[in-house]
C-alpha cells in the first residue's frame, strides 16, 4: 500500500498538487482560525469570486494569470475591509456585492473575448492545471505567510479575540485585520488553480470548526488545524486518483466528514461529564 501511494506520487502533476497543495492547507488552517472566530468565515469565499473573475481577465488579455490574480485580489481585500466598516454595508453585503460582481465580470469577459479555457477548472480546480511555476510561487507565498503569521502572531491572537480592548491598548487593529485578509488573499489565489473558486474557502473553514470541537486554546486550535487541514488535503488528493472523482470535491468531502465525526464525539464528551 505504501508503495503504491510512493508511486502514485512520481506523476510529476501529482508531485506538484502534493507540494502546492499541502503549503495551500497549512495556510489556510492558520489564518483560517481568525477568520472562523472573527466571523469572517466567507471572506474567502468573496476573495475566491474576485480571483476567478481576474483569471478570467488574464487570459483574455493572454498574460499570466497569477500575476494578475494576486495585486488583484489583495486590492479587493482591502477594498472589501474598507466597505465592511461602512456604516451604510455590513460585511455580509460588502462580500455578496463584491463576489457577485467579480463572477459577473469575468464570465461577460470570456464570452464577450471567446477565449477557450476549461470554466470547470477556475471554479472547481484542476491537478492538470499546475505548473512548477505555480509550485514556486507557492513555496514563495508559504514562506511569507508563515513568517509574517509568526512574527505578528500576539498581534494577530489579540485582535481576533478581542478588538476593542486591543485598540484601547494602543494596537493598531486596522493595520492586522488589514494583515490577515491580505495573507488570506494570497493563499486563495494561489490555492484556487488547485481547489477552484466555489471550494478554497473551505479549506479555511472546515478545519477550525473541526478542531475547535476537540481544542479550547487559540494555539491549540490552530496547530490542530494544521494537522487536519493537511491530512484532509493529502488523504483527499490520493482518494481522487484511485476513485477517479474531482480532487478539489474529495477534499471538502473529507474535511466534512471529519467535522461531523467531530461533532458527534464532542456531543457525546459533553453528555458523559
Amino acid at each position: 500500500m505504501i508503495n503504491e501511494i510512493i508511486n502514485i506520487f512520481s506523476y510529476s502533476f501529482m508531485s506538484r498538487a502534493l507540494i502546492v497543495g499541502v503549503l495551500v492547507a497549512l495556510c489556510a488552517a492558520l489564518l483560517g482560525t481568525s477568520l472562523v472566530l472573527k466571523r469572517y468565515s466567507m471572506i474567502g469565499d468573496g476573495l475566491s469570486h474576485v480571483g476567478y473573475g481576474a483569471f478570467a481577465i488574464a487570459a483574455a488579455a493572454n498574460l499570466t494569470p497569477l500575476y494578475v490574480a494576486i495585486p488583484t485580489v489583495i486590492i479587493a481585500a482591502f477594498l472589501l475591509l474598507r466597505l465592511s466598516k461602512s456604516s451604510k454595508i455590513n460585511g455580509d453585503s460588502a462580500i455578496a456585492i463584491l463576489s457577485s460582481s467579480a463572477l459577473a465580470i469575468g464570465m461577460i469577459v470570456l464570452s464577450v473575448t471567446k477565449v477557450s479555457i476549461d470554466v470547470n477548472s477556475y471554479m472547481f480546480g484542476s491537478i492538470l492545471a499546475l505548473t512548477d511555476n505555480d509550485v514556486i510561487l507557492s513555496v514563495i507565498c508559504t514562506a511569507i505567510v508563515c513568517v509574517m503569521y509568526l512574527v505578528f502572531y500576539h498581534r494577530i491572537f489579540a485582535v481576533t479575540f478581542d478588538e476593542s480592548f486591543s485598540s484601547a491598548t494602543g494596537i493598531r487593529t486596522g493595520v492586522y485585520n488589514t494583515l490577515i485578509a491580505v495573507l488570506t488573499a494570497i493563499i486563495i489565489v494561489v490555492g484556487m488553480r488547485l481547489m477552484g473558486a466555489l471550494l478554497i474557502s473551505s479549506l479555511m473553514i472546515f478545519p477550525s470548526l473541526t478542531s475547535m470541537r476537540f481544542c479550547r486554546s487559540f494555539r491549540g486550535v490552530t496547530i490542530c488545524s494544521v494537522i487536519v487541514s493537511v491530512l484532509c488535503f493529502t488523504a483527499g488528493l490520493i482518494a481522487s486518483y484511485y476513485i477517479d472523482i474531482p480532487t478539489g470535491a474529495g477534499i471538502v468531502v473529507l474535511n466534512l466528514i471529519c467535522f461531523l465525526i467531530a461533532a458527534v464525539v464532542g456531543k457525546i464528551t459533553k453528555r458523559n461529564e
